[in-house]
């Protein structure tokens, strides 16, 4: 796993380099444009045994270990991972691109749930009530319609892409981290309160406990944690909070979780942080989000005064709603500095970015509709998205 992080690390590297080369730039930011599709990354989770079996593999446990109670007990803590600590899963995606783009139509919502699909739902369902058998997934055909290709199969878990955390058959996907983050701390976390839950089912079942007894318990408490259905729908987040699971939309709220007393007395069970390391990555990741906003809002305000005050004065219109705009973005980052503490910062630099930002952004857009693309200094969508369409194919000559 390691591993794998440290190649992801690497590919956004090389990326962002080889782009240089050519005269491009790699844009690794969750949501770059306003009403286009921002970029994710999924982190596909597995755990396995030392001899190579898949945990959540229904066919391979079936078959290298003979008993068929051994899946709903590994799905058992896994609901009960999610529901209690659905608070870290939030915590480590909370990249600062993450404002943007979790709930915004084309991502997972900032509630923590996850997806195992209506198969597996309904026979840990009837595990839970007493019904031990053996988990058999169907699958469904998919005729794409042409004959040299041949029919694929589809797995009955094919995952919801509006599930943060949905169940592929042989995986989890968290499919909410953002594409500019480092997700070594995601994997931690997940490792982290999986751990837990097999050490308290072990601790039950080592104290005399029935192993079946305890899985269903377990169902019984968390199974809660299981949806189905549109992540996207209005009234999910409300449904959500009445199921009394996490919905932390800021990231500020998300990060300052990760001190929480369960959470540090969590880690430091199981060896992974102390008290005052859980503290000071917090205040990374804080100060972090703050230096984000930061710099955005500076850029804002050179932009502005460099490039739209410019523009709008040359096209013959009035600037001072623009300047208005100018001193209303030096006003919040003031706002953000005269707090001391990391949190009350994080927050004043939230609403800088998600109120006065976007309402400045507004009248700006709203410059940039009348003034003649002449007299235009800043790239538009159609010189960043449609370069190819109509610049000719010298775009391609690097």
């Amino acid at each position: 796993m390691v591993g794998q992080v440290d190649n992801n690390l690497m590919v956004m590297q090389i990326c962002e380099e080889v782009a240089a080369k050519h005269g491009l730039v790699a844009l690794l930011a969750e949501k770059p444009f306003e009403g286009i599709n921002g970029s994710g990354k999924h982190n596909n989770w597995s755990l396995s045994t030392k001899c190579g079996t898949q945990l959540f593999n229904p066919t391979a446990l079936a078959k290298n270990f003979g008993k068929k109670e051994l899946l709903p007990i590994v799905m058992s803590c896994m609901c009960a991972a999610i529901d209690k600590h659905g608070d870290l899963m939030r915590m480590s995606i909370a990249a600062p691109g993450n404002d943007f783009r979790l709930g915004g139509m084309e991502a997972p919502p900032a509630v923590i749930s996850t997806y195992l699909g209506e198969d597996m739902t309904k026979f840990l369902t009837e595990f839970m009530n007493g019904d031990v058998k053996e988990y058999v997934p169907k699958t469904s055909s998919i005729d794409l319609g042409v004959d040299i290709l041949p029919t694929l199969t589809a797995p009955a878990e094919d995952r919801n892409r509006t599930s943060p955390f949905p169940y592929g058959g042989s995986r989890f996907e968290f499919r909410a981290c953002g594409s500019s983050q480092n997700v070594s701390l995601v994997n931690t976390v997940l490792n982290t309160i999986v751990a837990e839950e097999f050490d308290l089912f072990a601790d039950k079942v080592a104290a005399g406990a029935d192993p079946i007894a305890v899985a269903q318990e377990n169902l019984k408490n968390h199974l809660k944690v299981v949806f189905n259905g549109d992540g996207y729908a209005e009234s999910w987040p409300a449904e959500a909070a009445e199921r009394g699971l996490f919905v932390i939309p800021g990231q500020p709220e998300a990060i300052s979780v990760f001190t929480k007393p369960k959470n540090i007395a969590l880690f430091e069970k199981q060896k992974i942080f102390s008290a005052d390391e859980c503290h000071a990555r917090q205040t990374v990741l804080l100060n972090a989000y703050v230096g984000v906003c930061e710099m955005e809002c500076l850029c804002m305000i050179d932009m502005i005064n460099q490039h739209v005050i410019p523009s709008a004065k040359k096209a013959g219109f009035s600037p001072d709603e623009l300047s208005g705009g100018v001193k209303a973005l030096k006003a919040g980052l003031a706002a953000v500095h005269a707090y001391h503490d990391d949190f009350k910062q994080a927050e004043v630099a939230r609403t800088l970015r998600l109120e006065i930002m976007k309402s400045v952004r507004v009248v700006c857009d709203d410059m940039e509709a009348i003034v003649p693309q002449e007299d235009w200094t800043i790239g538009t969508y159609k010189d960043l998205l449609f370069l190819d369409q109509h610049m000719g194919k010298s775009v391609y000559s690097a």
